[in-house]
């Protein structure tokens, strides 16, 4: 092939690329326009009816956190909602905020001791902006060897969705839901729908929720369905055969009882005839229950 072939072949394989590229960005743009947007103005507006109702009746929703070095922490959800929508040609973002008052009376006070100690639960304090830190001890150097925490103050819960056409998805983000910290997913367009937006309801209620529950393949269903027959059928025939085990163990424990009593009556100081036989076997089954 002459240089000008090879340069003319790279120049059609890039075009066709570019082609590619720009024909992939027009499918998410049309995702985008009629999937996404609408989807997520639904979305706005089922989070707008849910949030007006819980206004009104006020759920009492106890929340526990655990902090390593401290504790549980344990709060009650402020019904004060801060619903933001921010649009745009090509995305399209909701925040959904609000409060979980810390309940300081149910919380423990812990003395932390060690300078080590002190630093990390301290600085996991400042980290989730609580309060609660008090009585510090320093040593000679200055340094904090001890200090009492109970915690109070807000944590806050956070919501956001964003859909944007350079994904074509729903990417979700909850700040301190399940536990302190961050959890992500990401969601079809095709799942912005009823069910869905019931899931992320019940998630921010905090009911139970198939939200962050992975969809298997149908065939790793079928698996693991059979892996699980098995399972219950190898347990079924263990307890069966350690029952027939047991069983043939007493009777034999029972032969033995009877042997020796007859040893006496005849006044034999050597087991009867036969009972080298029975020991034998009770080794055997011994052996085989282990």
């Amino acid at each position: 092939m002459g240089l000008l072939d090879d340069l003319e072949q790279q120049a059609q394989q890039r075009k066709a690329n570019a082609d590619d590229a720009g024909k992939r960005k027009s499918e998410r743009e049309e995702i985008f326009r009629t999937q996404l947007d609408p989807g997520m103005t639904a979305l706005h507006d089922f989070l707008g009816k849910l949030i007006a109702n819980l206004k009104v009746l006020q759920p009492r929703k106890q929340l526990r956190y655990n902090l390593a070095g401290y504790g549980d922490i344990v709060g009650y959800i402020e019904h004060d909602y801060d619903l933001k929508v921010t649009p745009g040609t090509a995305s399209k973002e909701i925040t959904l905020t609000f409060p979980c008052v810390i309940a300081s009376e149910e919380c423990p006070t812990v003395e932390v001791l060690g300078a080590p100690k002190v630093r990390t639960v301290a600085g996991a304090f400042q980290r989730y902006h609580l309060g609660g830190f008090g009585e510090p001890k320093k040593d000679v150097s200055g340094e904090i060897v001890s200090a009492r925490f109970n915690a109070r103050g807000k944590i806050i819960l956070s919501a956001t969705f964003l859909a944007d056409a350079d994904s074509a998805m729903i990417k979700t983000t909850f700040i301190n839901f399940d536990a302190l910290g961050t959890a992500t997913k990401a969601f079809q367009p095709a799942q912005l729908k009823t069910e869905f937006f019931d899931e992320i309801g019940r998630y921010i209620m905090r009911e139970p929720s198939n939200l962050f529950q992975e969809d298997l393949p149908d065939s790793y269903r079928v698996h693991l369905r059979s892996k699980i027959q098995q399972d219950e059928m190898k347990r079924r025939w263990e307890s069966k055969i350690s029952e027939q085990q047991q069983q043939e163990l007493d009777k034999l424990k029972r032969d033995h009882s009877l042997a020796g009593k007859f040893g006496k009556l005849i006044g034999k100081d050597k087991p009867a005839e036969g009972a080298g036989s029975f020991f034998d076997k009770l080794k055997g089954l011994v052996k085989k229950e282990k």
